[in-house]
């Protein structure tokens, strides 16, 4: 049942599905909203033994859009790439705490924290920062912030940057979707008339080109997570596909050697994105993370 949740000011949308005992929560990733994870996907899920909560990040589909803060993104790039300060509106740290204050709203101590690309690195600072709220961690197609590791295609890199601005009209828009989708997708099984209706969908709950910015920004605001990543202690399963043009391999390879104890299940040729022939690879990796938190008790 859908409902929100207000964490600082942030009001916060979510939806359970499903009621078993276990609660897994899954964290979207840049730009990226809630029914991005479909009903069907949410189901398998479900099938472990658990209650599945999906639920939109700040500056996307029905949660808080912070629309008088205009990002610099070139300036932001620049000034991560080169060390310094990055200025934005809220780091990851903000966006875990949404995340948390989903949680508390459902009255869930411990969930199995699941993530994708950013939503990845949201997981992460969850169990960084927030560790007895995470009963275990699966870090997909995501990476550590450090400089060099899991970097995008120059391409891609050059095509998600357009997305960020607004489009002249709604179709205009649902097109640049979908051909950033078939740039970052897996190609062997890319079906651009489910990211048509993807797009559309997402368009028409609630579009925020700037708001994705945003996000951005607070990705290159918030830094590397190596030195926190080797103390973790939450049972880890790190899934990326070979062929990610968005979020570099290197990524996932990277997460599994700095978490302690940590599983790296590669993908083969996956790329940036959860297409259903891949659903039930996902749905064990996560599996395997509750397996493992159910031996560490």
């Amino acid at each position: 049942m859908p409902t929100t949740t207000s964490a600082a000011g942030i009001e916060v949308f979510f939806e359970s599905l499903g009621d078993g005992p276990e609660t897994i929560l899954l964290v979207c990733g840049l730009g990226a909203q809630a029914i991005g994870y479909d009903v069907e996907f949410c189901e398998q899920l479900g099938r472990l033994g658990a209650t599945v909560v999906r639920f939109d990040n700040r500056d996307t589909g029905l949660s808080t859009h912070l629309h008088d803060e205009t990002p610099d993104v070139l300036a932001a790039m620049a000034g991560a790439a080169g060390g310094g300060t990055v200025d934005a509106p809220y780091t990851l740290s903000d966006m875990a705490l949404d995340a948390v204050a989903v949680l508390d709203a459902l009255d869930v101590e411990r969930a199995h924290v699941v993530g994708a690309s950013m939503g990845g690195m949201i997981a992460q600072t969850v169990a960084i920062e927030h560790p007895n709220r995470v009963a275990s961690l699966t870090s997909i197609m995501s990476t550590t912030g450090e400089v060099g590791v899991g970097s995008p295609d120059p391409e891609v890199l050059t095509s998600l940057v357009g997305i960020l601005a607004p489009a002249e009209d709604r179709t205009a828009r649902i097109d640049g979707m979908v051909e950033l989708a078939r740039i970052i997708g897996t190609e062997w099984c890319f079906d651009e008339l489910r990211a048509r209706d993807r797009a559309a969908q997402a368009v028409d709950r609630a579009d925020d080109a700037l708001g994705v910015a945003r996000q951005l920004t607070a990705i290159l605001a918030s830094g590397s997570r190596a030195e926190a990543l080797v103390t973790l202690a939450a049972p880890t399963v790190v899934l990326h596909g070979d062929a990610d043009r968005l979020v570099d391999h290197s990524g996932g390879v990277r997460t599994a050697e700095l978490v302690p104890g940590a599983e790296l299940q590669t993908l083969e040729r996956m790329a940036h994105d959860l297409p259903p022939e891949y659903w039930p690879q996902v749905v064990e990796g996560v599996a395997e993370a509750v397996r493992r938190a159910d031996r560490a008790r």
